[in-house]
């Protein structure tokens, strides 16, 4: 059986462990996206799903994939043919970042408490033979309006605010643009684990996307500061 390589994080160390590959089909997908519906979208809970996931991952997108720690969800999307179509897997939110915390209002304090009720898109993959317009900002809308009730259903408390992370020299953000993600600035080009600041990593445009009108008050901010679209 052919196997591709998964890469998996244990705090600083990068371990790279076999994942088989799953058989799928690639022929081209094109055309428009009301000829394409209806679209299903499956919770990965099962092991053959998690091993298509596992597979389409690690094939087709730039940073393959890496194993899960805490809280997520993972996401298949399939047409109507069982094609699949897209990936999308949510985790755990950034620790600390200037723009969002100012966005939200936090203090220390309560970005502690409270960051379990963000999420992270960590990726999001079309895949490359799937060419059909607006299809990418379509998904996220559509799982947006529902992860909340799906996170309950899983780990028994809601979301309130979903966020990602676009390298910016990679990609432009057109897709959560178009789905009405906010833009609020950029990460400072460091790693999270870089204690000493000498490790250089990517600046990334950060997006947010409220699930609620009173998100800032469901995640205990106190409202936008001046600074917030500042570059961290």
């Amino acid at each position: 059986m052919p196997y591709l390589l998964c890469v998996y994080s244990y705090r600083k160390v990068r371990r790279r462990l076999p994942c088989p590959f799953v058989p799928h089909e690639t022929t081209p997908i094109a055309g428009k996206l009301n000829h394409l519906l209806p679209l299903r979208i499956e919770i990965v809970k099962e092991k053959d799903l998690l091993k298509l996931f596992k597979c389409l991952l690690s094939s087709y997108h730039y940073l393959g994939f890496t194993g899960t720690v805490g809280e997520n969800l993972k996401y298949l999307v399939f047409d109507e043919k069982d094609n699949p179509l897209a990936c999308l897997l949510f985790g755990s939110a950034a620790w600390k970042t200037l723009p969002r915390d100012n966005f939200i209002g936090w203090d220390e304090a309560k970005r502690k408490a409270n960051l379990h009720l963000l999420t992270n898109n960590m990726r999001f993959l079309i895949l490359p033979w799937v060419k059909v317009p607006h299809l990418a900002s379509h998904l996220l809308g559509r799982v947006a309006r529902r992860i909340s009730s799906d996170w309950i259903n899983r780990y028994s408390h809601p979301i309130y605010m979903l966020e990602t992370f676009v390298e910016k020299e990679r990609f432009r953000g057109t897709s959560y643009q178009a789905a009405n993600w906010i833009y609020v600035g950029q990460s400072k080009g460091r790693s999270r684990n870089d204690r000493y600041r000498s490790l250089k990593v990517p600046i990334k445009d950060i997006y947010l996307y409220p699930l609620v009108k009173r998100f800032r008050h469901a995640l205990g901010g106190k409202g936008q500061s001046s600074s917030s679209t500042q570059k961290s």
